[in-house]
């Protein structure tokens, strides 16, 4: 409808320039929106406000003018003008209504389009330090993450899933040191227990594994434990393979997998972390001060220079960052997305900086970050703040236990990246209204409900007879039911533009709520078939749609609940 209404005003405007009303090259972005509401029709535009002033009349003078010229067209019934010069469209209902053919005739990808003409896009998400079970922030991040790479893929972009194993530092040394004494049979509680060390239930689960000699494969590699209390090479290596398969399994039960693993350490073992200094250098982009090596941070817009490699020896975080994305534009990648939390929006700055400096042609804003605020998790309206198994934090698994998958996957992607939440344990495991997830899934389930109840009384539901009797469907809120099914497209494009999956959670809720309210409203089972089916038609509609959303949302769409 949207693009009907567009074809008819860029006529008018042609019209329009024929006779000299507005200037030849007068070429404005044509902005068409869905009215809240509905006595002002059902899309709006402020077209004769934008252009007024070049047309030398008032908006309401020049809003006639463009209704005047605008070609007959069935799919209009109405057109009036509104306020200071906003013109309202009244959709035809028949017209409406075909939004339900193409909905059943694409199915599964209707909402789909080659926004990205299969451009090549990377996806770096979760990247947690194998230090630990992941977190509940790891959770956000993977569900924001994973959504955004199906939003994306749908919108026709080629997408690449990547961790980032930060397996070199000091936390890596301070995880051996902890899986050591543990293997030595010491207790946090003890004084000679690791100062920074961790503390959890899962340092015991490793240690045990070790000295039982087990073998764990995690990603690349397949490490067998030697089981030697001494040599804390050969724990660190099993530690780090240990947790690498323990968070790949929670990441599993997400429904998130990886088509890239990347591990920090070959950035060293490969010298690209040396050759990413050795070219600084050359660039003349570094310099050395009270013994350590500095980056010239602000000539690229930091505040401060950073220091680059330390008096004592070693690299700061941030230069195997540097190296790591110069690695990302050099596989090809010229759109590499970071979902992250919140704590790295300090490290953007100096990263980009950094791949400025390299002069190898990387544009200013590689890579674009997402990233998303804590996460407060209430429980009886009490904040949950430990686990037993990691002891200081809860985890992502104790989430999906309690409440289950979808719903930890929901909760977590339902309000903008840029948003503090609190994910109500209470309320997500709740089968009311209240909640959004079950709201939603209710939707598509009642849909399928209302199909069986018709086959269990014998009524022969004929979807071709109710998409031959569409324009049956003239209640208000049947013709809501059907704009808000027409925005679908449109929002999957914008969402992915504005990288913001919560934007389909959204969408879902209110088309679930219209649905629902139209439910119990309007009769759908009545004697007329050919009513009835065309009311059926619908529902199947407004169930493929939801089922889609879902799907990007990495949520199921069950048939009973």
């Amino acid at each position: 409808m949207k693009e009907t209404i567009l074809a008819l005003l860029t006529a008018a405007l042609d019209a329009l320039k024929e006779r000299g009303t507005l200037p030849a090259d007068v070429a404005p972005d044509i902005k068409i929106e869905a009215t809240k509401d509905k006595a002002h029709g059902d899309y709006a535009t402020n077209l004769a406000l934008m252009l007024s002033k070049p047309a030398g009349l008032k908006p309401r003078e020049l809003a006639q003018a463009l209704i005047d010229a605008l070609p007959e067209s069935q799919a209009i019934s109405q057109v009036d003008i509104a306020g200071p010069g906003f013109i309202n469209f009244f959709a035809n209902t028949e017209a409406a209504a075909e939004i339900i053919r193409t909905v059943l005739d694409e199915g599964e990808r209707f909402g789909h389009n080659t926004q990205g003409n299969d451009e090549a896009v990377q996806v770096e998400f979760v990247s947690a330090n194998p230090t630990g079970p992941l977190h509940v922030g790891h959770g956000r991040g993977a569900a924001i993450g994973d959504s955004l790479c199906r939003l994306l893929a749908v919108n026709g972009y080629d997408v690449t899933r990547e961790f980032y194993y930060n397996d070199a530092g000091a936390q890596i040394d301070n995880l051996a040191l902890s899986v050591a004494a543990r293997v030595k049979g010491l207790e946090p509680s003890d004084p000679a227990w690791p100062q920074d060390g961790y503390r959890g239930e899962y340092i015991k689960d490793v240690a045990r594994a070790y000295l039982n000699g087990e073998t764990v494969k995690a990603g690349d590699r397949e490490t067998t434990a030697k089981g030697d209390r001494d040599d804390i090479q050969a724990i660190r290596e099993f530690a780090v393979a240990y947790l690498r398969r323990e968070q790949d399994l929670d990441l599993r039960a997400f429904g998130v997998e990886f088509d890239v693993y990347f591990l920090e350490s070959s950035l060293y073992r490969d010298g690209k972390v040396e050759a990413t200094v050795e070219r600084l250098i050359d660039n003349g982009y570094t310099y050395e001060s009270d013994g350590a090596l500095w980056l010239k941070t602000t000539e690229f817009g930091d505040d401060k220079d950073r220091v680059m490699r330390k008096r004592e020896g070693g690299y700061t975080y941030f230069l195997p960052d540097v190296a790591y994305h110069h690695d990302k534009w050099n596989r090809g990648f010229k759109t590499v997305i970071n979902e992250q939390g919140a704590d790295h929006h300090s490290t953007i700055t100096r990263v980009r900086a950094g791949l400025q400096a390299l002069e190898t042609g990387i544009p200013e804003g590689f890579p674009e970050y997402v990233l998303h605020q804590m996460v407060l998790v209430t429980r009886s309206g009490v904040e949950v703040k430990i686990s037993k198994r990691a002891g200081s934090y809860v985890t992502l698994r104790d989430l999906i236990d309690e409440v289950g998958r979808d719903a930890t996957r929901y909760f977590l992607i339902a309000r903008a990246a840029t948003s503090q939440m609190t994910f109500d344990i209470d309320l997500a495991r709740s089968q009311t209204n209240d909640n959004p997830v079950y709201y939603i899934q209710y939707a598509h389930a009642r849909v399928c409900s209302v199909l069986r109840k018709a086959e269990r009384e014998g009524v022969q539901f004929d979807q071709a007879r109710g998409l031959a009797q569409l324009s049956l469907l003239t209640e208000e809120r049947e013709k809501d039911l059907m704009n808000r099914l027409a925005a679908y497209p449109e929002l999957i494009a914008r969402a992915a533009r504005a990288r913001e999956p919560y934007q389909v959670a959204q969408y879902l809720q209110e088309l679930a709520g219209e649905f629902h309210s139209y439910y119990n409203a309007v009769k759908v089972m009545v004697e007329d078939d050919a009513l009835r089916d065309a009311r059926l038609t619908l529902g199947v509609a407004v169930r493929q749609v939801l089922a889609n959303g879902l799907g990007i949302l990495g949520v199921s769409a069950p048939e009973e609940m």
